[in-house]
């Protein structure tokens, strides 16, 4: 792509570092370089990465305080036939990042849209430490109130649960688990992932407060709350639920599905009970 020969508007949703700046990607540079205009977070940090690859495309502010107007701007710059890329501070554009707004007022008009895949810190946490299943749920930031944390943790008691939080704020959190879930309650937490730093932690919930009562919190970070197996998911109501949706002649499969999304069961466990009534 180059800037003589484009001639229909596209926005390109470009994945960026999450701290190291030798993970871009060469597709992902080369985008950056010949896109007419590059929506960014915040440009002071924006600029060090683009200063680092030699890239001059002039960058304009994009993040939730202005979303909605620069979402305006850009549907001008489009009718022009202009080519937008959208970068976060680091990582994946869209993911608990500025972004949805845009790429949805987009697709309504049929515009374009290309995502150039590379880091994200969920994937990066999540391919490093041990899990027994392929399931989890991703809930972004964690409310700051601990009874709205409560009901985020029971709603998902039943599977590996995914958040960001602060350095500022990891103990707290942590100390809601505990309290919440019991000081043998299994999380895991990945910071400075990518960097010279990194770190991951995972384990009973009261060993990971111990930690880090102890040891420097800095940087970006992502934690996982296990699922709650000691609960036993009150498999006679699971087994009750399976019975009703059999009588409607649902698949085992199915029914996975459904009580997973429902009610926050593990699919693989209903799936498994499914298969023995």
């Amino acid at each position: 792509m180059t800037k003589e020969t484009k001639q229909l508007p596209q926005l390109y949703i470009v994945a960026t570092p999450i701290g190291n700046l030798a993970d871009l990607s060469p597709r992902a540079a080369e985008t950056l370089k010949n896109v007419d205009l590059i929506a960014c977070e915040d440009s002071r940090t924006s600029a060090n990465l683009l200063k680092n690859y030699n890239i001059t495309t002039g960058l304009v502010s994009y993040h939730k305080f202005n979303e909605k107007q620069r979402t305006k701007e850009f549907l001008k710059l489009f009718e022009e036939g202009k080519k937008i890329a959208l970068i976060s501070d680091a990582g994946t554009p869209c993911i608990s990042d500025p972004g949805r707004i845009l790429v949805k007022e987009l697709f309504d008009i049929g515009i374009k849209i290309t995502s150039i895949p590379g880091s994200c810190a969920i994937t990066t946490f999540l391919s490093v430490i041990p899990r027994d299943t392929e399931e989890f749920a991703f809930v972004g930031f964690l409310p700051r109130v601990k009874s709205q944390q409560a009901k985020v943790f029971e709603k998902f008691k039943n599977i590996d649960t995914v958040f960001y939080e602060s350095p500022n704020r990891l103990l707290e959190t942590l100390e809601s688990i505990k309290e919440l879930r019991g000081e043998s309650a299994k999380v895991a937490v990945g910071r400075e992932l990518t960097k010279i730093f990194e770190e991951t932690k995972t384990g009973c919930v009261s060993c990971i407060i111990d930690y880090y009562k102890n040891n420097p919190l800095k940087g970006e970070i992502v934690c996982m709350l296990y699922a709650d197996t000691d609960t036993q998911e009150d498999s006679s109501d699971i087994i009750e639920k399976i019975k009703k949706l059999k009588n409607q002649n649902y698949s085992d499969k199915d029914i996975s599905v459904i009580l997973s999304t429902l009610y926050g069961f593990n699919k693989n466990k209903v799936y498994k009970l499914s298969l023995t009534l």
